[in-house]
C-alpha cells in the first residue's frame, strides 16, 4: 500500500526506538493497516495516539512490504473516556482484540461499522448495560468474519428454532432446551437476546460474554494473541464488579 489516505481508528500502539511509535488502525475500506509514525511518542502526538480515537491518517511507502510511514490528525478524540474505569476498559479491550485478531490490509468493512458504533455506545450511553450488548455483538460478529461463526439459527440436535437456550462448546451450535436435558452443566448458556435480539439484563449479558469469550479464546485468541486476553479479563471483572 504505497499511498492511503483514510479516516481510521486507533487500535494499538507500540514504541519504537527513542521516539517513534507503530501504530495499527482500523480503516474503512482496507482493514487494518500498520504505520510508523516519528515522533510519536511527543508529548504533541502522543495524546492523538490513544486506541477509540478517530485520526485522519495518511500511509506513505516506498514498497508493498515496506512498513510505511504515517501521519496523523485528529478527528475526534475520546481521551476523556480514558479517566473512568469501565469505559477505559471497554476501549481497551475493543482495540486490543481488533488488532490481535485481524490479518492486515485486508478489507471488513462491515468490522469497522461495527467498530466504531461500539465505541460511539461506549462514550454516549450513560450507563454499561447501554454499551455492553453492542460489545458482546461486537465479539460474535468478530467470529463470524474471520470464520469461526456460531450457528444459532437451528438446534443441532433436533434441527428446530424454538427454545434455543445453550451452544454446544466443541460444535458452537445452538442447542434447544429439549435436547440439553441432563448435559445443561456441559453446554454454555445462550442468551436470548442473540437470537431474538433487544435489549439484555446483566445475567443475560455476563452469559453473553462468557459465550464469545470461551470461543474466542479457542479459535483466534491463541499462541502470541493470547496476551490480549488480560484486557478482557479487566473488562469483565470491572462489569461484573459494577452490577454485583
Amino acid at each position: 500500500m504505497p499511498h492511503l489516505t483514510t479516516p481510521a481508528i486507533i487500535c494499538a500502539v507500540r514504541h519504537h526506538g527513542e521516539h517513534g511509535a507503530i501504530v495499527r488502525a482500523m480503516t474503512p475500506n482496507d482493514g487494518l493497516v500498520s504505520g510508523y509514525v516519528r515522533g510519536g511518542r511527543s508529548r504533541q502526538v502522543r495524546p492523538i495516539l490513544q486506541p477509540g480515537n478517530i485520526v485522519q491518517a495518511e500511509f506513505r511507502a516506498r514498497t508493498q512490504d515496506q512498513l510505511a510511514s504515517l501521519t496523523v490528525e485528529m478527528i475526534h478524540s475520546r481521551a476523556p473516556l480514558l479517566a473512568e474505569p469501565l469505559p477505559a476498559a471497554a476501549i481497551d479491550w475493543t482495540c486490543a482484540l481488533t488488532a490481535a485478531a485481524l490479518p492486515e490490509e485486508n478489507g471488513y468493512p462491515v468490522l469497522h461499522q461495527a467498530l466504531d458504533a461500539v465505541l460511539a455506545a461506549v462514550e454516549a450511553a450513560p450507563a454499561a448495560r447501554g454499551w455492553a450488548v453492542a460489545l458482546v455483538r461486537y465479539e460474535l460478529l468478530l467470529l463470524n468474519e474471520l470464520g469461526f461463526g456460531l450457528d444459532l439459527d437451528q438446534c443441532a440436535v433436533t434441527g428446530s428454532r424454538e427454545d434455543l437456550h445453550y451452544v454446544s462448546p466443541k460444535s458452537a451450535a445452538a442447542v434447544s432446551t429439549a435436547a440439553a436435558t441432563g448435559y445443561e452443566t456441559r453446554l454454555l448458556p445462550l442468551p436470548s437476546f442473540l437470537v431474538t435480539g433487544g435489549e439484555a439484563g446483566w445475567p443475560d449479558i455476563i452469559d453473553g460474554l462468557r459465550l464469545t469469550g470461551h470461543f474466542l479464546e479457542r479459535s483466534i485468541l491463541t499462541d502470541r494473541r493470547r496476551d490480549v486476553l488480560a484486557a478482557r479479563e479487566r473488562l469483565v471483572d470491572r462489569l461484573k464488579r459494577a452490577v454485583a
